[in-house]
């Protein structure tokens, strides 16, 4: 069932485009990672998917009659990171959309946010400042913050979760980042949570994705497998020095 269809996107900002001609469809369950060279349009993409901009042409539609409670996990900035918060007081703001005007967090919420941190392995750092943690203990705070975005206001409530993430690997080392990576697969594979991540790494997103959007002037979309034997991914990493 699809989340998320667009068909000829063409996107920018003001009179300039960055990203032309762009058709795809998210697909309940789907993991879908957007690559791509720096300046291609990815973020310019993610922000329109989020709403946070309007598409210079074509069509977005996004739920295509079924709600969809959407949670973001943007890139850092040396400014977030040193956000002086607690990590509860942080994950529990993935409410503030459902809070609406009221001035606390309900009981569930706060029970929702705990057990997530438990789910992120992170509930002993509850209490700590978030600027005091790693990258990856950061990460997988915000994270939690993007899943309590996505959980339901009501026991009648049967929005659909999505996930959409703008280079979460970024800054990690190679143990954080495999960690992060396995989280994500868990919470596709096992709680059908659709997915859409911008990054920068090839190999990451070819062991995750079930499909991959290829940003370039020729725009690919297909299985992560369709892309590996693509002449656009044999290209990409022999300009990135990859191996296929």
């Amino acid at each position: 069932m699809p989340i998320i269809t667009a068909r000829d996107l063409s996107l920018g900002y003001a009179a300039k485009t960055v990203v032309s001609h762009v058709s795809f469809t998210v697909n309940e369950g789907d993991f879908l990672c957007i690559v791509g060279h720096n300046g291609a349009g990815k973020t310019t993409l993610l922000r329109t998917l989020l709403g946070l901009q309007q598409p210079l042409s074509g069509t977005l539609i996004k739920g295509d009659g079924q709600k969809i409670r959407t949670g973001y996990v943007p890139q850092q900035t040396a400014l977030q990171k040193d956000f002086p918060a607690s990590v509860k007081e942080i994950v529990r703001s993935g409410f503030q959309a459902s809070k609406q005007f009221l001035p606390f967090y309900s009981v569930q919420q706060k029970h929702i946010a705990h057990q997530t941190l438990r789910q992120m392995h992170m509930i002993e750092f509850e209490n700590k400042c978030y600027r005091e943690l790693s990258g990856g203990q950061q990460q997988r705070v915000l994270l939690a913050r993007a899943l309590c975005a996505t959980k339901p206001v009501s026991k009648t409530d049967s929005a659909k979760p999505l996930l959409m993430l703008d280079e979460p690997t970024a800054a990690l080392d190679p143990e954080a980042t495999a960690e992060l990576a396995e989280l994500l697969q868990k919470l596709n594979r096992t709680q059908n949570t659709t997915v859409i991540m911008i990054t920068h790494d090839i190999q990451l997103a070819l062991s995750l994705a079930t499909h991959i959007l290829h940003v370039s002037d020729n725009s690919f979309l297909g299985t992560a497998e369709d892309y590996r034997k693509s002449d656009l991914f044999a290209l990409f990493a022999k300009e990135e020095n990859l191996h296929a």
